[in-house]
């Protein structure tokens, strides 16, 4: 059954008892950060470069963090919107169990969700880290010393090469975070999957998990998405406005 109401899902959520919101890049959108994979997105733009080639050619190493130190400020500056404030709401007053998220902008931290509470399936933009070793690294000094010689040094710990915290095309996807995200659907009784596609496997396969293992599934999307089909509910509207209502209508009720 699939119903467009928002004070119908107000009332979903009070008679859940452990919701998950799985979030995609149009929750992003409205505080200006462009999607990745949308007609004249960034990958509409530029071939992305592959995991394989960063780390075989130097080139290539290169090329990824002029793209990076170019186009960092842009997302630096993004502050979160009433989407991901909502959101942070819900997990504050102890509905949501967790945010799994395929962003990579931090913003649903920076929104006040509890580091804890955010499962980033495709990493972290910003910051970078040892490939080798996990150990993090802030980019100002990565980006000084890109500037002065032309490349990134290696890890000061171990000697490892150091990327930016994302998961690139080809990147094996994080074990930990895959399965933290895979327990916290399975253990359910709501999933929220607000403006993501649903067609990037292997994330996109937790909705489907969630309903499988008898949760509800509602989806909140602009646009109509594949898994629509087996929604319990099915919301088309802006994510911001949507959620700040929804919000609204839970302290009242």
């Amino acid at each position: 059954m699939t119903i467009s109401s928002n004070t119908n899902l107000a009332e979903l959520i009070v008679q859940s008892s452990r919701v998950v919101v799985f979030t995609g890049a149009g929750i992003s959108t409205e505080s200006g950060i462009p999607d990745f994979r949308s007609p004249g997105g960034v990958w509409s733009k530029m071939k992305p470069i592959q995991f394989q080639d960063f780390v075989a050619d130097p080139k290539m190493r290169e090329e990824s963090w002029r793209r990076k130190f170019e186009g960092m400020d842009g997302m630096a500056k993004a502050l979160p919107n009433n989407g991901h404030i909502a959101v942070a709401k819900l997990v504050d007053n102890g509905k949501v169990s967790h945010v799994i998220t395929q962003n990579v902008d931090n913003l649903h931290q920076n929104s006040g969700v509890p580091d804890d509470k955010v499962i980033e399936l495709h990493g972290n933009a910003t910051y970078a880290k040892c490939l080798a070793c996990g150990h993090a690294y802030e980019f100002a000094p990565l980006k000084v010393a890109f500037q002065n010689k032309g490349e990134v040094p290696d890890c000061e710990h171990c000697g490892g090469m150091i990327k930016t915290a994302t998961i690139s095309f080809g990147q094996p996807m994080p074990e930990r975070e895959m399965l933290l995200a895979q327990q916290a659907t399975l253990d359910c009784d709501l999933f929220i999957a607000i403006v993501s596609s649903l067609v990037v496997y292997p994330a996109a396969s937790f909705p489907l998990q969630a309903k499988q293992h008898g949760a509800k599934l509602v989806i909140l999307n602009r646009e109509p998405t594949e898994m629509d089909g087996i929604a319990d509910m099915v919301i088309h509207g802006e994510i911001g406005p949507v959620l700040s209502q929804i919000v609204s209508e839970l302290k009242h009720s």
